[in-house]
């Protein structure tokens, strides 16, 4: 089996502690991204969940409390106004 070189830029203090933890476990940094690697092609996806923190303005509660405003606004109630900048007060 022919082996190829994988390069990855990460921070200094992600690597020494990359490899900290490896040695700790008694691994090196190769094979523990080798596992990774294997993981990866064997269960044909990343093998951890991969999320995107929400903004909380897009909340279901808030977007419905945003809808429902919005209807009473178009229904003639309550005052629409500017919006009133940080630092403009």
């Amino acid at each position: 089996m022919a082996l190829a070189t994988l390069t990855a830029r990460v921070d200094e203090k992600d690597k020494a502690r990359f490899d900290s933890f490896c040695s700790n476990v008694g691994l090196n940094t190769s094979t523990a991204i080798n596992l990774f690697v294997k993981a990866v092609l064997r269960e044909n996806r990343i093998p951890f969940e991969i999320a995107q923190t929400t903004d909380p303005f897009f909340s279901e509660t808030n977007m419905a409390y945003v809808k429902k405003s919005v209807q009473e606004l178009k229904a003639g109630k309550g005052t629409a106004h500017e919006l009133i900048e940080v630092g403009d007060e």
